[in-house]
């Protein structure tokens, strides 16, 4: 049997220009995330799903919810309005944590706007949830396994290192990582979408989120390649130094550990390398002429 889980990164942040100027902005971007999923679990019963709010403190699960406690059976919502039983469990329960979470940070005065958010964490405890759920397949099982992160925060080059171990990671573990940026170009999620052969899109026009959730990141990989979807962007290939944390187009590299630096320096701050400084290059002494008479 072949199953298909879809891990959705919902970046919630409060301190994305997006939600800074219109807080309606996450309502509308909840409601189209709700429905996406939706559509996932309803391409196939075997059809896995999870959903992650990103802060800039943490991450919590949105759904599935934790286990009941021992001796307590969860009960299943009651159809509603002819919806199914499934879909209105989902719907209620991602609304609820994401109330909690939303209420608990403000109870506790952690919101602040200068905050990063931790995509790259979200993304590996996305990965930790996919490796869990594999090792308890069944003989015989199958799982295909994708992330999709949905965010409108800048990018972070003090998280690059996080970033790069989560993308060859994912790489590595055959888990496809799909990004759909809401406000503006990502050059590192770039990057974890071209390694990891996922689709990177940045929406032109919020009013139609779903239209782009469902043409675009429905579908799984393997029937994307018979699918008309959007060009391939241009991958912003730049590495972050280990000095000041910034994108740089030329730098110095530690032979040892490999850190890269945008100023060259005797001592690599990372494995404390010392390097011998290059001195001058020897002169090639010149040839005298000699005249034949």
């Amino acid at each position: 049997m072949e199953t298909s889980l879809l891990v959705i990164v919902l970046d919630t942040n409060p301190g994305q220009r997006l939600f800074r100027e219109r807080a309606h902005i996450l309502t509308q971007c909840l409601e189209s995330i709700i429905a996406f999923a939706n559509s996932h679990l309803m391409l196939k019963s075997t059809n896995k799903l999870a959903v992650l709010a990103c802060h800039s403190r943490s991450t919590e699960f949105l759904f599935p919810p934790p286990p009941p406690v021992a001796g307590v059976q969860a009960v299943m919502p009651r159809q509603q309005d002819g919806q199914y039983e499934l879909f209105t469990h989902v719907e209620r329960t991602i609304r609820h944590n994401l109330q909690n979470v939303v209420i608990r940070d403000a109870k506790s005065g952690t919101v602040e706007s200068s905050c990063d958010s931790l995509l790259a964490g979200s993304l590996a405890i996305a990965l930790c949830y996919i490796h869990r759920l594999e090792l308890e397949l069944a003989a015989g099982n199958k799982m295909n396994s994708r992330i999709l992160t949905v965010t409108g925060s800048a990018d972070s080059a003090s998280q690059y290192m996080n970033y790069m171990n989560v993308f060859f990671t994912a790489q590595k573990q055959n888990v496809t990582l799909d990004v759909c940026s809401l406000d503006q170009d990502l050059g590192l999620l770039q990057q974890g979408c071209d390694i990891t052969g996922g689709l990177y899109l940045h929406i032109p026009q919020l009013q139609g989120l779903l239209q782009y959730l469902l043409w675009v990141f429905l579908p799984e990989p393997p029937i994307r390649k018979k699918l008309v979807l959007p060009p391939p962007v241009k991958v912003d290939y730049r590495a972050a130094c280990f000095c000041h944390r910034e994108l740089i187009d030329i730098g110095f590299v530690c032979s040892v550990c490999l850190s890269i630096f945008c100023k060259f320096s005797p001592i690599c701050t990372t494995c404390h390398t010392v390097f011998k400084t290059p001195g001058p290059l020897p002169m090639k002494p010149k040839k005298r002429k000699i005249k034949l008479n």
